[in-house]
């Protein structure tokens, strides 16, 4: 099945660093892969046997990777002093996993209880998440984990309802580090369950070529259009971004070659990167992977991760295909050109040659369709992604591969393990003080117990903690702190939660981060912000769809069979009107007003209330905007027509 024989070799496991020696680095990256191939083992026994303690698992698995983090974090630094001190936090690092596993019996036999020893444990546990999450993350979550341990600790000189009695280090060490409330909570158990999984998952499978497949068969439904290549980013980004689930990271990904054939057809610069990052965001909300968050969001509600992936799925698709529309609209405008090597003889030859690739793909979704749990499911993908590879000489990979998808899969999760850690620790704070009820309550009542205010207020603090931190920490602590709120206001709790995922997403897209787009920027060599303003244009339904799991929760799959089509079909409309007029063009220029008319027919058909909704002005609102959207399309059309025949006639 694998061969050890490699053209990279074990050049593909070394790390980058400008400041270590020869040596140094050649152990650092042996030692790192080492430890990201027993991530992975564990991760997998884990996922298919089971049988660990969560506690267990969940502590052996931030253990090894807090330590592959110092280790590839000390390459960073130019003092040789500076990267000691990251080398002993390494082995600091692996200290609490095993102790907890040593001790775990004397552990539960006193009830979690601290000793002193425990204590230490703590102390050098929570050096090592702070210096982790500062490199990994930013200041963001260090001010808030820091802002947590100050209110556990002096809560009580905090006057009225928000003061408690105050907690020692021995309670902390109970509560966040001997018990599975804290930096070993569920958000950790998430990550070593699901999140590193799939992760890996994608990685093997772009590794043996399934994203070249993916490429293939959006150029070959697309190409032959005109301004394809846009569509073929669009559709292939959306496509391979469901598998790994990071925007960016299919940026760099995808972005490589769709953004430079996007340039060859006529697209600027800025528009290309715009249309990369805006389609590669769409792969955090596409199942059947999605993001991290995602994985999260099931846990924290108590559901399935299946039906979490299904009940994104039309939103995803709604997306999508404003996105598509956009892009058409787009090239119809700059009269671009076609790509001639694409078209159905490239998907007929990508089907008959490469579609045993999609197998790992199928077999994931086939397997989650019939009930088995996502993560054995995804261990079966993975065996047999590594089962068909072998067919072909050109897909095959070697021993070198795996590993190096183990450490590509290990170094793109550092950032969300640091996150979930910080964000466990915070909320273990919050649940220990019992603020987290209070903040809801707060919330509610600083929008004077209305949810249209509360969405506001949600959107908006989404949006700014999105900016500031991965959007797993960000939909953790809303979804701690806001989502409560929201449900008891009447919202369904899988609407809730997933409108807070959306806006944590957005900033995907948005400045002033809009990490997307700036990593398409640097590429197609257009202006970062300029780029990330024309990703948030082609990329509005992400703003707009969250409102619509409030008023018509069908887009979610939720309700009656008529209140799913009615509010899938709504949805559709108003997706396609808004994005015509959001676009400017539709076989010719549309002046403002006509624009306007868009727009406000999209409002008249998504307007807020039930689907089903069969009040005289909900209704009369809704036909009235279907009208006047499809007013403007025949109008549209018979312009055209007119305007094809003068030039006929002037031949």
């Amino acid at each position: 099945m694998l061969n050890l024989d490699s053209s990279n070799g074990f050049q593909s496991l070394l790390l980058e660093s400008k400041f270590a020696g020869r040596k140094e680095r050649l152990a650092l990256s042996l030692l790192f892969s080492v430890i990201a191939a027993g991530i992975a083992g564990l991760v997998l026994y884990g996922a298919y046997y089971g049988g660990i303690t969560a506690l267990l698992l969940r502590s052996s698995f931030f253990s090894l990777v807090a330590a592959a983090a110092m280790l590839l974090y000390a390459l960073r630094y130019k003092s040789v002093i500076g990267r000691a001190v990251f080398y002993l936090l390494a082995l600091i690092a692996l200290i609490p996993g095993p102790y907890l596993w040593h001790h775990y019996i004397d552990i539960v036999m006193r009830g979690a209880m601290s000793v002193e020893q425990d204590r230490w444990i703590f102390m050098a546990l929570m050096v090592v998440v702070f210096v982790f999450v500062r490199i990994a993350v930013g200041r963001a979550l260090i001010i808030l984990m820091a802002l947590a341990f100050l209110y556990a600790c002096f809560g009580d000189v905090i006057p009225g309802k928000y003061g408690h009695g105050g907690y020692d280090l021995s309670r902390l060490t109970s509560t966040l580090m001997l018990s599975t409330e804290g930096v070993y909570g569920v958000p950790m158990g998430v990550a070593v369950e699901y999140i590193f999984l799939f992760g890996l998952f994608g990685a093997i499978l772009t590794k043996i070529g399934t994203g070249e497949v993916f490429v293939d068969i959006a150029r070959g439904l697309t190409g032959r259009v005109q301004g394809g290549p846009g569509l073929s980013a669009a559709l292939s980004s959306a496509l391979l971004g469901s598998l790994n689930g990071s925007a960016v990271a299919n940026v760099v990904t995808t972005g490589t070659f769709t953004i430079p054939l996007m340039k060859r057809v006529g697209y600027s610069a800025k528009l290309a990167g715009a249309i990369e990052a805006a389609a590669s965001s769409a792969g955090q909300i596409m199942p059947p992977v999605m993001g991290a968050a995602a994985f999260l969001m099931a846990e924290m509600i108590g559901i399935p991760y299946a039906e979490v992936a299904l009940a994104a799925l039309v939103p995803a698709l709604l997306y999508i295909f404003a996105l598509m529309i956009s892009v058409r609209l787009e090239a119809g405008r700059l009269n671009l050109a076609r790509d001639t090597d694409a078209g159905l003889q490239l998907l007929l030859r990508t089907l008959r040659t490469k579609s045993y690739l999609l197998l790992p793909l199928v077999v994931l979704i086939g397997l989650m369709i019939s009930g088995k749990s996502p993560t054995q499911a995804a261990v079966m993908g993975i065996l047999a992604g590594l089962v068909v590879c072998p067919w072909k000489k050109e897909t095959r990979i070697n021993v070198f591969d795996l590993i190096s998808a183990c450490k590509e899969t290990l170094s793109s999760t550092l950032p969300i393990v640091a996150a979930v850690a910080a964000a466990g620790v915070i909320i273990g704070v919050l649940n220990l003080t019992g603020m987290g009820l209070m903040l809801s309550g707060l919330i509610i009542e600083l929008g004077d117990g209305n949810l249209w205010a509360v969405l506001l207020l949600t959107a908006l603090a989404s949006f700014v903690l999105g900016m500031g931190l991965p959007t797993s920490a960000a939909y953790l602590l809303l979804a701690v702190l806001v989502a409560p709120a929201m449900t008891q206001l009447g919202m369904e709790a899988l609407s809730a939660h997933m409108f807070i995922f959306y806006f944590g997403l957005v900033s995907a897209i948005t400045p002033p981060v809009a990490l997307a787009a700036y990593a398409a920027s640097t590429i197609s060599g257009a202006d970062p912000n300029e780029t990330a303003v024309e990703s948030m244009r082609l990329g509005f339904v992400k703003l707009l769809v969250p409102f619509l799991f409030v008023t018509m929760p069908g887009v979610l799959l939720i309700g009656t069979t008529t209140s799913v089509i009615a509010a899938i079909t709504f949805a559709t409309l108003a997706t396609a009107s808004m994005s015509i007029g959001f676009s400017g063009w539709l076989r010719e220029p549309l002046s403002w007003l006509t624009r306007a008319l868009y727009v406000v027919a999209a409002v008249l058909i998504a307007w807020p209330a039930a689907a089903t909704d069969t009040s005289l002005f909900v209704v009369s609102a809704r036909v009235l905007g279907v009208l006047v959207f499809a007013a403007l399309l025949v109008k549209a059309s018979m312009d055209s027509t007119r305007a094809d025949t003068l030039n006929t006639a002037k031949v």
